[in-house]
């Protein structure tokens, strides 16, 4: 097993000093003792016509009920913190953007962009009161660039509203169903998050077990 001292560096942080957290018999999975970010290294990680040809297998249709209940877990507290009319864009839509339609219904302007999908680059010309990314930021290779990235989109008093599962503790974590999907190659925490919030920075909200938002300051 790698020791802290030779552990690929952090995706999120870019720091080297990281211990293994967890190894089964496909991959292993290390946490960064800066950023608290767990994450499988790069040579690990599927290729990019896998890791396609995974989400094509994704049954997540745009008028599925169950589907639909699933992201009104974001959609509901968004509407509460940027209420409609306001422009946003879904990113990482996947090949059934359903956030995006269920948003419009409820009266706001949505763009979408998917780097398979959607990859759209016109989206990229304005900025947005928020941003929603759902079920995303586990398939992110590189976190730490990716984010950082997106986040000058996102206009002052808007958001980033973040779907994913959350690492609780070691011993769940090795017999958690989320390490199961191979192309999930990073996993948050609340101290993670924590520590993204203070680096963007923003104020960070969490909602129920899966759901975060990032506020950008004035």
């Amino acid at each position: 097993m790698t020791s802290a001292f030779t552990a690929p560096s952090c995706p999120l942080c870019y720091q080297d000093r990281a211990a293994c957290f967890h190894q089964d018999h496909k991959r292993r999975y290390y946490r960064c003792s800066r950023c608290h970010l767990v994450y499988v290294p790069q040579e690990e990680h599927l290729g990019p016509d896998q890791e396609k040809a995974r989400y094509d297998r994704h049954n997540n249709q745009v008028y599925d009920p169950g589907y639909r209940r699933f992201l009104s877990r974001v959609l509901a507290p968004l509407r509460q913190q940027m209420p409609p009319p306001a422009l946003g864009l879904d990113f990482g839509c996947g090949p059934g953007p359903a956030l995006a339609a269920m948003a419009r219904e409820a009266g706001y302007n949505m763009a979408v962009f998917d780097p398979f999908y959607a990859p759209d680059p016109e989206v990229w010309n304005t900025s947005y009161d928020f941003i929603t990314c759902t079920e995303v930021v586990e398939h992110l290779r590189q976190p730490g660039t990716t984010l950082p990235w997106v986040w000058p989109f996102v206009r002052p008093k808007g958001l980033l509203a973040i779907m994913t599962k959350l690492v609780h503790s070691q011993s769940a974590f090795a017999h958690w169903h989320y390490i199961r999907d191979e192309t999930h190659v990073c996993f948050f925490s609340q101290a993670t998050f924590l520590w993204l919030a203070d680096t963007l920075p923003a104020e960070v909200s969490f909602y129920g077990q899966d759901v975060i938002f990032l506020h950008k300051p004035d």
